[in-house]
């Protein structure tokens, strides 16, 4: 049986950035949908038309990257961010006074 290793190259990170319209009670509606089955699917939200997921691997990224596809609202604009986990190690963070900052990446796991 060949050895599985945790590697911050492989694991990945996805971020999902939108603009969605709220004009009408519908679109409401609709980009509420989209947040919700954003959550449902594991996204956290970032900033309020920023959501991320950790993926285990490239392929769990393919995964995620098809379904929020497939929870496109009619109108909008969602763009995806892939990036290792090396990279969102580097991530800079700066919160106000009176903010609460995000909580932690989760932690990554052993397997013997």
């Amino acid at each position: 049986m060949s050895e599985v290793r945790l590697n911050a190259y492989k694991i990945m990170w996805l971020f999902v950035f939108f603009d969605l319209p709220t004009n009408t009670k519908t679109e409401r509606r609709n980009a509420a949908g989209f947040r919700n089955r954003l959550l449902k699917d594991g996204f956290t939200m970032m900033q309020y038309s920023v959501y991320t997921r950790h993926c285990g691997s490239k392929e769990s990224a393919d995964v995620h990257s098809k379904r929020v596809n497939s929870m496109i609202p009619q109108k909008g604009h969602i763009s995806i961010l892939r990036i290792t986990d090396k990279q969102y190690g580097g991530i800079i963070n700066f919160w106000g006074k009176a903010t609460t900052p995000l909580q932690p990446k989760p932690s990554q796991l052993e397997f013997f």
